[in-house]
């Protein structure tokens, strides 16, 4: 909007042809409006106070206010309750954050001491196994040198039969079984 100076001077005198300059005459008359006006608030302070709307305001300030510093309090108590179950509730979750750490590490613990008893059973029965298999191994080692013994033994007096037999006449068995004899009789007594 733009200004001109016909519209600056119209705004110019209708503020000076304003009613506060309009009041004529003596100021203490009824025709003069400030005067009026003056008596008119007068009268309204008067019926204010008369009516104690002063002390009525004051009251309702004082309770209002009252009422906010009630309420500033509560707020105060209800926050100091809240750090306080803030505070709570981060202890127990520090708590229980530690107790799963510690059962974390039991379980870790655990399993590691699992793992090494397993272990170890497991070279004892490695080893269990390796002695009974070369118990094994000895006792079917053994069996086959008595066998070979056996057999051998077999063998060498069917030889010795067939090579006495065919070698040997009956004096020299019947000299053989006495020197045979003489030496079970020596080494008896």
């Amino acid at each position: 909007m733009r200004f001109t100076k016909s519209s600056i001077a119209g705004v110019a005198l209708t503020t000076i042809a304003s009613p506060a300059f309009a009041a004529t005459g003596p100021f203490f008359s009824l025709g003069n409006t400030d005067f009026v006006v003056l008596l008119a608030f007068l009268l309204f302070i008067a019926v204010l106070v008369y009516f104690k709307v002063p002390t009525t305001m004051g009251k309702m300030l004082d309770g209002r206010a009252e009422g906010i510093r009630a309420e500033i309090e509560e707020a105060r108590k209800l926050r100091e309750d809240a750090q306080t179950l803030l505070a709570s509730y981060e202890r127990k979750q520090k708590e229980v954050q530690e107790q799963a750490d510690r059962i974390v590490a039991a379980a870790k613990q655990e399993a590691t001491a699992a793992g090494e008893q397993a272990r170890v059973d497991l070279a004892k029965s490695v080893e269990r196994r390796l002695a009974a298999a070369e118990e094994q191994i000895a006792s079917a080692e053994a069996a086959a040198i008595k066998e070979v013994r056996d057999q051998a033994i077999v063998i060498a007096i069917a030889a010795s039969r067939e090579i006495i037999g065919k070698q040997m006449s009956a004096a020299e068995a019947n000299k053989l079984i006495d020197d045979g004899i003489t030496q079970v009789d020596a080494k008896l007594h």
